[in-house]
């Protein structure tokens, strides 16, 4: 799924990205096109150097591991993959390293860095962190950054309405035109390859056996390259999970349900909550309905500061700025009794953030080639109404008709045009490698109860759900970063038992 806001925000601002067919960012130029090579090998080279240092490379050994674009076809091109391998911090680490599988698909995993440094992911073992394919420092880079532009303008915009719809799809044809033109196999771009990447990965490195943690999309990956790889793993960790199976398009809209009634069920369990904001479920139905009916146009800076942008806020902003976290989960009842007095200078300034975009950051070509070829087929765009009117009972179906963060998914593949993937990728993995599934209450991208399904599947796996935090959890909770320590160090039986006394922070109270 799309990457949690919070995290990302500050590190994704200082990324920069070259066009698809440029040279790979702190790295040597090469040749225009990539050659073909007998099998996939690593290539030593500097790191990545993005606009803000990340002091964790500085200590890296990098370089790219060079693989076939397409498997299915001998001889065809390469693609090019940054790699960075981040030292232990303990003197005497552990043998198995730990292989990063970053969340999007699209986001960088080279951003990523800090926080898996900050959550002691290198405390006692190497971290291993690769971009998967089409990502930034990658070569070639799927950024699109004509949909980024897009993003910036849509700010003004109704979120559903059909000048966005006519925008965007200009962006998408147009970034799918240039990429296939640079000659980029976009049916290549899938959670198979991405797969087959780390396995050869690990080969090309000599390392007999790793560890493997993913998050989001990153779990979704993590447990097709357990299907698909199984060889050489020693445990696997995944977090906020996308299970293969089951992700689809109108998943999402269960996902956003379910992470919102527990925000809402949490503050009822505290008192000050429950008694400043009683009836939150009903609140956020008639906000939504009313900015639907008559969105607010507002001139708001943005929070990084600025000139003031012209921001529209209507009920399928509303929802999709809660699907993103902002404001906070720990806010979400002030920020909507505010709304419902009057005040949406929160939501409007969260919205006005997507203003400033930071181009070619994101890899949208990898990111609509997996939804296109592995999420959206089998269904349509009134299943995707239905699952949305299931999970919000009332709600205008102009606000339901749209995927959450996903908006005019079906016309962008009609556009993207990549072979329907279902049958390979809806498939559960079933391995007695032991594993450890974490989940955060609040996270409203990947619903917690899936994890359920994928942890029975998983005979030797621990289940974790953690109060009170939403998608991608380490980073957020140090209770989960001991839970995984521990379970690296003792994959069959960690210690879990910080988790029991945990409840979710209080939440903000605002005066009446």
């Amino acid at each position: 799924m799309p990457k949690h806001s919070i995290l990302a925000a500050t590190a994704a601002v200082a990324l920069v990205c070259l066009a698809a067919s440029g040279p790979t960012p702190g790295g040597p130029a090469r040749a225009a096109g990539p050659s073909p090579v007998a099998r996939s090998r690593f290539v030593p080279g500097p790191c990545p150097k993005p606009p803000e240092p990340i002091e964790a490379l500085g200590r890296a050994r990098c370089g790219f591991l060079e693989v076939p674009e397409n498997r299915a076809r001998p001889g065809g091109r390469t693609v090019e993959l940054a790699v960075a391998r981040i030292p232990a911090v303990s003197a005497k680490p552990a043998a198995d390293p730990v292989v990063f599988m970053a969340g999007g698909p699209g986001g960088d995993a080279i951003d990523d860095i800090p926080f898996l440094v900050d959550s002691g992911l290198n405390k006692d073992r190497e971290l291993i962190v690769m971009a998967q394919r089409g990502n930034l420092y990658d070569r070639p880079n799927l950024a699109c950054p004509e949909i980024d532009r897009f993003n910036a303008q849509a700010v003004g915009l109704g979120y559903g309405g059909q000048e966005a719809e006519r925008l965007m799809l200009t962006a998408v044809k147009e970034c799918r035109d240039r990429l296939t033109a640079d000659g980029v196999d976009l049916s290549a771009y899938n959670t198979t390859e991405n797969a087959a990447d780390f396995a050869d990965l690990r080969k090309a490195l000599d390392i007999p056996r790793w560890n493997v943690y993913g998050y989001s999309y990153g779990s979704d990956l993590a447990l097709t390259y357990l299907r698909l790889h199984p060889e050489g793993i020693r445990a696997v960790a995944i977090d906020s999970i996308t299970p293969p199976r089951t992700a689809t398009l109108p998943w999402t809209w269960s996902s956003a349900a379910e992470g919102i009634h527990n925000i809402f069920e949490a503050c009822a369990a505290q008192p000050a909550c429950k008694d400043r904001y009683p009836d939150l479920p009903r609140l956020l139905t008639e906000q939504v309905r009313r900015l639907e009916k008559q969105p607010r146009t507002l001139s708001v800076r943005p929070p990084s500061g600025g000139e003031p942008v012209t921001t529209v806020l209507d009920g399928g902003a509303l929802l999709n700025l809660i699907v993103a976290f902002t404001p906070r989960p720990k806010d979400l009842p002030a920020a909507l009794d505010e709304l419902g007095h009057g005040n949406p200078e929160r939501f409007a300034r969260a919205r006005a953030a997507g203003s400033v975009q930071h181009v070619g950051v994101s890899a949208y070509g990898l990111t609509n080639s997996v939804a296109c070829g592995e999420w959206a087929p089998g269904y349509s765009e009134s299943d995707v109404l239905k699952a949305g009117r299931q999970a919000f009972p009332g709600w205008p179906d102009t606000v339901l008709a749209q995927v959450p963060q996903l908006p005019f998914q079906y016309p962008v593949c009609g556009i993207w045009n990549v072979p329907d993937r279902a049958s390979v990728q809806r498939v559960a993995t079933v391995s007695s490698v032991p594993a450890l599934v974490i989940s955060g209450t609040f996270d409203v991208k990947t619903g917690p109860s899936w994890a359920k399904g994928v942890a029975r599947d998983l005979s030797s796996s621990t289940e974790v759900r953690i109060p009170g935090v939403g998608h991608w959890v380490v980073p957020q909770s140090p209770c989960a970063q001991r839970v995984l320590a521990s379970f690296l160090a003792r994959p069959t039986a960690p210690d879990t038992g910080c988790v029991a006394d945990l409840q979710p922070e209080p939440f903000t109270i605002s005066p009446k």
